[in-house]
């Protein structure tokens, strides 16, 4: 099993329904997140959440995928920076409130089985802020295929 990430900083502000970044199975290889990071890029507070998304509507502009190991095939899943609509999204997985301070985090870890993307078209997660005023955030989404 090889390990894939994609980081970066959101192009977009994150609502309940428009993610900063998503994550999205293929329709034949699905994902196991091992580990998300995001990181307050301001100096005003914000809650975050990890969303399921359903549908892979509105997704901005393809991410570059990163191999742990540059031996490794390509991923098959692809990220997604800021979303331009709002997409499908299903259940809300966690939920954190950054504080209002620049470099201000939270680390989602999932051990064990990881918190399983299955493939198929339109299945994914996305990085969300499901209260209040969104703000543009530092992000790393690492997963395995």
């Amino acid at each position: 099993m090889a390990r894939y990430s994609i980081a970066g900083r959101s192009t977009v502000v994150g609502t309940s329904a428009r993610a900063m970044v998503s994550l999205f199975a293929s329709s034949t290889v699905g994902a196991k997140v091992r580990e998300i990071k995001v990181y307050n890029t301001t100096t005003t507070a914000l809650a975050v959440a990890v969303a399921r998304f359903t549908a892979s509507t509105n997704v901005g502009a393809g991410l570059t995928e990163a191999e742990y190991d540059e031996d490794a095939p390509g991923p098959s899943c692809t990220g997604f920076a800021g979303h331009t609509g709002d997409g499908t999204t299903g259940q809300i997985l966690e939920q954190a409130s950054l504080g209002a301070a620049i470099g201000s985090g939270v680390i989602w870890t999932y051990g064990d089985t990881g918190l399983v993307i299955q493939p198929g078209g339109g299945k994914g997660i996305g990085l969300t802020c499901p209260t209040g005023t969104g703000q543009i955030c530092d992000y790393t989404i690492t997963w395995d295929e």
